[in-house]
């Protein structure tokens, strides 16, 4: 799993020394409006599905930029200062974010796991076995759960805009659920033997079981990318002798990997799928619903290839 992070106590040192011997003429963001409540996510994902539940009541920052890797993300001292200024800190939970409860040790903000009351999915038994998968979001069903937990706890950190929390809230789980239709009826076709995913890390796991499909990939979670021989002929294998139309790789991760997969397994590589981060303003993925989207269409067409 993952490694410990060795500098994240001089980290918090440096940040909050930083935080306090700052001029504090020069902190404020002209951006950001000193009487809204500020609300701290840990990776892009979450900050834009809170932002969408916010509205213009709360301003809402990631820790990560977009087109950054979560799982060995490494906090700088700036972060530490968000966090040491933020009222409320979202993380996702299931193990994803291992250095949290050190890196919140000196901030007097509240933390809130969006994930609660889901059913996690162990990740498979050959990369650790009874260890939760992370990647909930990637579900539209289990997604819903996370806008449930945003907008209860704004409506707490924030009673008076309540209404229009709650309100955001359920014009949001309506888009999740038409997406989950979709998805479901996009695949409906797929003979049973034709439902496997292929992709670089096991990080479908949640978007496989609301469609229906089995999963196959080169690594588990919190990895670095990097896969033995071993693995790789495994998969080639798998590929072709279930004739696998298409795979795909993760778009924060090399996919050289995978190309050779697709290659050798006679499988067209598909393209990249989003999971841990979502694009720049201008890219194919901006916002968390254009993420699910385009996975859950990208998946069906390639799938649905010859068949």
């Amino acid at each position: 799993m993952k490694r410990p992070h060795k500098t994240l106590s001089l980290l918090l040192a440096l940040g909050l020394a930083l935080s306090s011997c700052s001029n504090p003429q020069t902190q404020p963001n002209p951006e950001t409006d000193p009487d809204k409540p500020k609300v701290l996510a840990t990776f892009t994902v979450l900050a834009d599905m809170a932002q969408a539940i916010a509205g213009d009541d709360i301003q809402v920052d990631s820790l990560t930029k977009p087109g950054a890797e979560i799982h060995d993300y490494e906090p700088t001292p700036s972060d530490v200062r968000k966090a040491a200024q933020a009222d409320l800190i979202l993380a996702n939970g299931l193990n994803l974010e291992a250095w949290l409860d050190q890196f919140l040790q000196d901030s007097q903000a509240p933390s809130v796991t969006v994930s609660d009351g889901i059913k996690p999915i162990p990740i498979s038994e050959d990369a650790g076995a009874g260890a939760p998968n992370p990647h909930a979001w990637m579900s539209p069903t289990a997604a819903q759960t996370y806008i449930d937990n945003i907008a209860a706890a704004f409506s707490q950190l924030d009673p008076a805009h309540t209404q229009g929390y709650q309100q955001r809230a359920d014009d949001y789980k309506k888009q999740l659920a038409e997406i989950q239709e979709q998805l479901t009826n996009s695949l409906a076709h797929l003979p049973a033997d034709q439902r496997l995913l292929v992709t670089c890390e096991g990080a479908f796991s949640y978007l496989a079981a609301d469609a229906g499909l089995d999963e196959a990939y080169l690594w588990a979670v919190n990895s670095d990318g990097e896969t033995g021989a071993r693995r790789i002929r495994q998969l080639i294998d798998t590929v072709r002798d279930q004739q696998v139309p298409a795979v795909f790789c993760e778009s924060t991760v090399s996919n050289r990997a995978m190309q050779q997969v697709a290659s050798d397994g006679g499988a067209h590589y598909a393209g990249a799928l989003y999971v841990d981060s979502l694009s720049e303003a201008g890219g194919p993925v901006p916002t968390y619903l254009d993420l699910i989207r385009y996975d859950t269409q990208l998946i069906a067409d390639s799938l649905s290839k010859g068949k």
